[in-house]
């Protein structure tokens, strides 16, 4: 299984939830999840378990946040055409989308995880510069990922319009 489907499992991402997920408020509340959680795990340096707290709401948060929003009245935003980008790129071996989308998604990802590798060195040894330097090149990358799904709609859309950029 694909890490990105497997990901998308584990989140229950029903049509319903896809559809509130693309809220720009959900999208937004979102972008600073990986920064607090590092912050969070770094926080067993001065309050020792009770870190455990807030590393345990920003996994709720997590799980929660895509359903915690109302749908948006429009889907002509950046946040809500990245998410429905992500929708394609996700359903991509049953509709394929243009290969300069997929080529650069694969390397934004890769990108992304391989940020992730000093986040979590800092965060072990702890070393803040490599912990929240990850952090944020990881959401740095993951922003840029955004953007390209948001290029992606566009894209996708152009080809076959439907009106709401939504397909199964």
């Amino acid at each position: 299984m694909r890490i990105d489907k497997a990901i998308e499992s584990s989140m229950a991402m029903s049509e319903a939830t896809w559809a509130r997920h693309a809220n720009p408020f959900s999208f937004w509340t979102r972008v600073p999840l990986l920064m607090a959680l590092t912050l969070a795990i770094w926080s067993r340096v001065w309050i020792g378990w009770w870190c455990l707290l807030p590393i345990a709401a920003l996994i709720i948060w997590t799980f929660v946040n895509p359903r915690a929003f109302a749908p948006p009245s429009h889907l002509d935003d950046w946040a809500s055409r990245a998410v429905l980008g992500e929708r394609y790129w996700l359903a991509r071996k049953d509709r394929p989308i243009p290969a300069h989308h997929a080529r650069a998604a694969l390397i934004l990802s890769a990108l992304s995880a391989l940020s992730l590798i000093p986040a979590v060195y800092g965060l072990w040894a702890l070393n803040p510069w490599a912990a929240f330097l990850g952090a944020a090149l990881a959401s740095v990358f993951k922003l840029w990922f955004c953007d390209r799904m948001a290029w992606l709609t566009s894209d996708m859309q152009a080809i076959a319009p439907s009106g709401s950029g939504q397909h199964t």
